[in-house]
């Protein structure tokens, strides 16, 4: 019986210890993921093709031709890889946040 015991109590500690570090990366980790995803979100951005100018922010149209054209090909791709980083990076903030 005490051998179970003490077997028990070192299967916590062992357990406990491994939350502990696998925490602690999780830490250490998150800042730098929130780093990466927040250069790849700039860079997703400024590869998008701008269409409007100010007046189209704004929900007015500065050009002459109005027709809205729709996403095709790796226009598209890096609209939805934008969502998709955006998303993540949101994530990853509330996370930082949270564990702090």
């Amino acid at each position: 019986m005490v051998e179970n015991t003490l077997a028990y109590s070192q299967f916590c500690i062992f357990m406990a210890f491994c939350y502990h570090t696998r925490y602690m990366t999780l830490i250490n980790v998150l800042p730098v993921l929130q780093i990466i995803l927040s250069v790849l979100l700039v860079i997703v951005i400024l590869l998008q093709r701008s269409e409007e100018s100010l007046g189209g922010a704004f929900g007015g149209s500065d050009s002459i031709d109005t027709v809205k054209n729709t996403r095709r090909g790796s226009e598209k791709t890096i609209f939805q890889a934008a969502i998709v980083i955006a998303i993540l990076f949101t994530i990853v903030s509330i996370a930082v946040v949270v564990t702090k």
